[in-house]
């Protein structure tokens, strides 16, 4: 993928944010019905629905640049770097922007946390952000992309699972049969032909 590619997906990744930014935070402003050519009523009455295709558009955004970070580290000298190296350029700047998005938008900090929260937080943080991310960043040094891209979606079988047995949540046939589903589907992509 060459640079101008880079730039352009990048480009298409900023405007998915700045739509999620006009249908769920501006769509009864002025601004916001300005874009979109909407009366204040019409605004008023589809806020609702706005946010929900706002946050479509930010997973979209989200899915752009999560191929467009994947497609750099493959193809830049950032695919020779150590796991740890790609995990720390990664986790630094994450810690560096995302508090100022968060002020940015307005969120509400609270530092109390029940033991049970500051646990299932730090389990997350060692688990979810530092064990997982160590390993795809791993697999992705020394595997094509398009062979280990499937496993993204071991993501929600290993939530519904810790939240079964983390938060006691319950277990139903459906969720046994989708996890079933997803397992059979990851085995079928990544099969040898013939």
């Amino acid at each position: 993928m060459g640079m101008v590619s880079k730039v352009l997906v990048g480009l298409v990744a900023a405007l998915h944010v700045y739509i999620l930014v006009l249908e769920m935070f501006l769509w009864t402003t002025p601004r916001g019905r300005r874009a979109f050519g909407l009366t204040a009523e019409f605004a008023e009455a589809s806020k609702v629905l706005a946010a929900n295709q706002g946050l479509y558009n930010g997973f979209l955004a989200a899915g752009l640049a999560w191929g467009l970070t994947t497609v750099t580290i493959r193809a830049s000298a950032l695919g020779k770097a150590s796991a740890e190296k790609l995990l720390f350029y990664q986790v630094a700047v994450s810690a560096a922007t995302l508090p100022l998005l968060s002020l940015a938008l307005g969120e509400r900090w609270t530092w109390e946390f029940s033991p049970f929260a500051a646990t299932s937080l730090l389990l997350q943080t060692v688990v979810g952000a530092f064990a997982s991310y160590l390993v795809w960043m791993w697999m992705l040094g020394r595997y094509p992309a398009t062979k280990i891209s499937a496993f993204v979606f071991l993501t929600p079988m290993f939530a519904l699972l810790f939240g079964a047995l983390w938060l006691h949540e319950p277990l139903t046939p459906s969720l046994l049969t989708a996890l079933a589903l997803v397992a059979a589907g990851i085995v079928l992509v990544n099969r040898r032909p013939g």
